[in-house]
């Protein structure tokens, strides 16, 4: 299929096994702290170098062992929060770190066994077109899927590259499929014939010098006067964050951070950063905080958990004091941490783990707007800022973003920047500025091209103060979504399918 990789038919399981799980290494640094972004090219260049030699089984093994790889050193802090806090003890923490990445890691193999299955004697530069849409539609499906890990998704990986300007455009699976298409092309370059080459090179240089040209396009235009923002980072430990005797101190570190920030037109709280109910706290804390605000004329958005006793239900919430009070209600809970998924059957599971408020019902459905400074604000709850199509459901109507987060759960590890990374996706999907607000770190004020305008240090007890520009407008992500990117992706693996060669072509 390639020139010069005759070679590779004769390469034993083992070396193919280590160059698939090495390239998936590699990729990790393509990610965030690291962002040696070429690499997301690079890595599945080898992969679909591989698997263009390969059997539908051995492209199987090699796509799992890639995804191993990748996934294996870039989610293992999730065993954090289930050992520290899932009552479940480290050896079992990490058994189900490891059976949830093994578990995930098959939608790489599964990318390279349709590749292979589908058109087995097709040319080499239909296979990897083939392999790139594939791997696409594979990372789509794991960021749905049973509520979905979009996690290490490639795309993420290009917030400083030239391919980021393509973000408002495609979205973050736009520029996965751009740099799968780069790898391919890539192959070509080094092992196409000659006219392969040159058309290799063509597209290599349309995909990325038309991402700082589109990074110049105004998607969005200003929508009022610039605001002062303020972010308040208390440094809490999840250890101790719940303990009742802890509840006055935190009130106290709280609300003396908040006094730094006198100047602030809006200031911010993380998630759950009141550990206590909305209706437990209204006298003590909430109704003196909203006559101080609207005394400054000043907008508090707050973490703290809403309870109806009427209906039995928990909600994450965040709440707004300063102006109109009202409350967003996270809607996407994250599986086991915030809900247990078939409750009725997993009951001993729940009461086993003890995880604190573990047991959170999703807010309703409806643009996830409340009105912040006189300007409507999209807002979501940690895990959220993962789906860009839920974002985005908060425009046109909103001026600006904000999460707010709590990544204590996964201590001093590489979920923090890479959590960020994919916030710093979501301003430049939307062209709008982002504040993010946690408890631990990292606290930041994101611009709408993916700049990082302000950063908190980790760790620390910090006030994170900056000016954003209330915006409006939409970009042509924020108005489509994903679903024009994933429908031509099926058209054009349709298209393939239906003219399939039904004899080898070298």
């Amino acid at each position: 299929m390639l020139r010069h990789s005759g070679q590779l038919l004769h390469l034993s399981l083992p070396v193919r096994a280590v160059l698939a799980f090495g390239a998936g290494i590699a990729s990790l640094f393509a990610f965030a702290p690291f962002d040696l972004y070429p690499l997301a090219v690079a890595a599945p260049a080898v992969l679909f170098w591989l698997w263009c030699h390969s059997t539908p089984r051995q492209a199987l093994l090699g796509g799992w062992l890639f995804g191993v790889g990748l996934l294996g050193p870039g989610v293992s802090w999730l065993h954090i929060s289930i050992d520290q806090f899932g009552n479940v003890g480290t050896p079992l923490a990490i058994l189900i770190t490891l059976l949830f990445i093994l578990s995930l890691a098959l939608f790489y193999g599964l990318a390279g066994w349709l590749g292979r299955r589908l058109l087995p004697h097709a040319s080499a530069a239909v296979s990897l077109l083939l392999f790139s849409l594939l791997w696409v539609l594979m990372e789509w499906l794991r960021g749905w899927l049973l509520s979905g890990f979009p996690w290490l998704s490639l795309g993420y990986s290009q917030a400083d590259s030239p391919l980021a300007g393509w973000g408002p455009l495609l979205g973050v699976y736009g520029i996965s499929t751009l740099l799968l298409l780069s790898a391919a092309l890539l192959l070509l370059l080094i092992s196409g014939q000659w006219r392969q080459r040159l058309l290799a090179l063509a597209g290599l240089l349309l995909i990325w010098l038309a991402g700082p040209a589109l990074q110049r396009v105004e998607w969005v235009a200003p929508a009022g006067a610039p605001l002062r923002v303020s972010i308040i980072q208390g440094n809490v430990p999840q250890a101790e964050k719940w303990k009742s005797e802890n509840l006055t101190p935190t009130l106290q570190l709280y609300r003396q951070l908040t006094r730094q920030a006198a100047d602030a037109d809006l200031i911010i709280w993380p998630e759950t950063a009141v550990p206590s109910f909305a209706g437990r706290m209204e006298k003590r804390l909430l109704l003196p905080l909203d006559e101080e605000m609207r005394t400054r004329k000043a907008s508090l958005l707050l973490g703290i958990a809403e309870w109806d006793r009427d209906g039995g239900a928990y909600y994450n919430s965040m709440l707004a004091l300063g102006g109109e009070r009202a409350s967003y209600r996270k809607r996407h809970l994250v599986p086991f941490g915030e809900y247990m998924p078939f409750k009725g059957l997993l009951q001993p599971v729940i009461d086993w783990l003890q995880i604190p408020m573990s047991d959170f019902t999703p807010g309703a459905s409806g643009p996830p707007l409340l009105t912040l400074a006189g300007y409507p604000a999209g807002i979501s709850i940690c895990y959220e800022d993962a789906f860009g199509s839920e974002m985005i459901q908060a425009l046109p109507q909103a001026a600006f973003l904000v999460n707010a987060s709590n990544d204590a759960w996964f201590g001093d590890s590489l979920a923090l920047p890479q959590h960020l990374q994919m916030a710093r996706m979501r301003a430049l999907e939307s062209r709008r500025y982002l504040l993010r607000a946690t408890n631990t770190g990292i606290s930041a004020i994101i611009g709408p091209d993916g700049t990082l305008l302000g950063v908190s240090p980790t760790f620390q007890r910090y006030v994170l103060s900056g000016v954003i520009l209330p915006l409006q407008g939409l970009s042509p992500y924020a108005r489509f979504g994903n679903w024009p990117l994933i429908t031509g992706l099926l058209l054009v693996v349709g298209l393939l399918l239906w003219r399939r060669p039904s004899s080898p072509v070298l």
